[in-house]
């Protein structure tokens, strides 16, 4: 077994928030139809009474400095003597540095340090007893407002670059940053651990013998170019960068919150010239949601905003345009799109691309994996949601209410428009590599357009039709009328609904 396996199997074992298996790693690596008026989401629940925290005395940017460096020594006695010092101070600044070294410890990385030599400290800067859970730890100090100290940042790249010394290019001091560095965890794999499909080889429907009618696949349809991405596979990847319709594109998969984004890579430099970004997998997580990285500049982005958070670009207004994407079975996809392309099985990469296989044990839990302090009792963790932002205006529709009424009729950041939605939530049986069989829903197909004054529903047939009874055909890009009237799509995407709410707090809610 190799060492990045046990690094692996440790992390998420240390993380004590569920039952989950970890994934294996990558084996080439080498180590209703009514208006309804929106109503936003119960307030995020308080933190837990605590005391406050004991006042201390910051030390000196200096000997922050020093302390840092010393707390990373081999020697052991250079490490506890910083560990007395901090005692001594009291400086809550190093919290978030002992919460850093507990984590380093349980997965070791360190062997400096004792554990009851960080929970001591722990426990009398901040006031709380969480005694060596990590994830209580990393909750709690979400919800707070401190600080790390200077230096921070790039001593936290040092910690992990023993992992992959190329986390520590991804965590320095000198770049701007939209995220706290203190919130970054290791998701237990290195740098492009989880390989990214670059222009993965194709196959026509009928080539595609190994897919079930059944099989759920992303969708996405380009200026006739329709392709179908097979969640059995992006499982095992996260990342495609295709070109679509002469459109560059990155499917973009958090497996942990549940979502699937479709961005244009085309954007601009932090310099406001036109360039195109294609994306890697960082190891990094936030809030249980997957850092991606761009290849061009090495900057860490958020996938669920499509915002860079932390490296060169972070400082600009870059934001990622979305991209029509829909889940649904390949037999639905082919039989809407016949000239479809579908990803090959055969990837270049030793996978088992069975369904459940990669992550199932997950998906049909009902916890979390990683830490997330901003959360929100309006639905459960892992209840599936259909997630738009118009016009800065955030809202989540549950997909178990979407696939009942089919049809949702709603105004969202001034704009009219309309869901619609498939009438069941796709169910996968499967087998994961470690827990045996498995069965979980991945999902189901909803698509969002522009509605102006129009009001739709379904008729007896099934079919989308108007106030004046007309039918409109469903298509990827624009709902289409009888007379040629096209409204366009509005981009969403799935989610888990902590995943949501963990970034749009302010999130309304759509209830019948």
């Amino acid at each position: 077994m190799s060492r990045f396996y046990l690094l692996l199997v440790v992390v998420i074992l240390a993380a004590c928030q569920t039952a989950v298996s970890p994934t294996p790693p990558p084996t080439d690596q080498p180590t209703a139809s009514s208006t309804n008026t929106p109503k936003p989401t119960p307030t995020n629940p308080p933190p837990p009474t605590t005391a406050p925290l004991p006042v201390g005395e910051p030390v000196s940017g200096a000997e922050a400095a020093q302390l840092l460096q010393d707390l990373l020594a081999f020697s052991s006695g250079d490490a506890s003597e910083a560990i007395l010092r901090i005692q001594e101070t009291g400086d809550v600044r190093f919290i978030p540095v002992l919460i850093e070294l507990l984590r380093a410890r349980q997965i070791g990385l360190i062997r400096n340090l004792e554990y009851a030599e960080i929970i001591e400290t722990l426990e009398m800067l901040s006031g709380q007893s969480l005694s060596g859970d990590w994830a209580a730890w990393v909750e709690w100090y979400g919800g707070t407002d401190l600080e790390p100290p200077p230096g921070f940042t790039e001593w936290k790249g040092i910690l992990l670059s023993d992992i992959d010394p190329a986390f520590g290019e991804f965590l320095q001091d000198e770049y701007p940053a939209r995220l706290r560095a203190e919130e970054i965890v290791w998701g237990g794999v290195k740098v492009d651990g989880i390989p990214a499909l670059d222009n993965p080889e194709m196959l026509t429907a009928v080539e595609a013998n190994y897919l079930n009618p059944w099989d759920v696949v992303f969708g996405i349809e380009i200026n006739g170019d329709a392709r179908a991405y097979p969640l059995r596979i992006l499982d095992w990847h996260e990342m495609a960068n295709d070109v679509i319709g002469g459109v560059p594109v990155s499917l973009t998969y958090c497996t942990l919150c549940g979502a699937a984004i479709a961005y244009d890579g085309r954007a601009t430099d932090a310099d406001g010239q036109p360039i195109t970004y294609d994306f890697g997998s960082s190891g990094f997580l936030y809030r249980s949601n997957k850092l991606m990285y761009d290849r061009q500049t090495r900057t860490l982005w958020n996938q669920l905003t499509g915002q860079p958070v932390l490296g060169p670009l972070a400082g600009s207004d870059i934001r990622l345009a979305l991209l029509p994407v829909v889940l649904t079975t390949w037999e639905a996809w082919q039989a809407k799109h016949p000239d479809t392309l579908v990803v090959d099985i055969d990837t270049g990469y030793d996978r088992d691309y069975e369904p459940g296989s990669a992550y199932g044990a997950y998906f049909s839990d009902t916890d979390t994996m990683f830490p997330v302090w901003q959360r929100s009792d309006g639905r459960a963790a892992k209840d599936q949601i259909y997630a738009l932002n118009v016009n800065d205006t955030p809202k989540a529709y549950p997909l178990d209410i979407l696939t009942e009424v089919q049809v949702v009729n709603d105004a969202l950041g001034g704009v009219n428009l309309v869901l619609l939605a498939g009438d069941e939530i796709f169910k996968v049986n499967g087998e994961h590599w470690l827990d045996g069989p498995v069965q979980y829903k991945a999902g189901a197909e909803v698509r969002a357009f522009e509605r102006e004054n129009h009001t739709f529903d379904l008729n007896d047939a099934g079919d989308v039709v108007d106030e004046d009874g007309r039918i409109w055909q469903i298509g990827e890009e624009a709902l289409i009328g009888p007379d040629g009237e096209t409204l366009p799509r509005i981009n969403g995407h799935l989610a888990y609904w902590f995943g949501w709410y963990a970034f749009y707090p302010d999130t309304l809610l759509y209830e019948r």
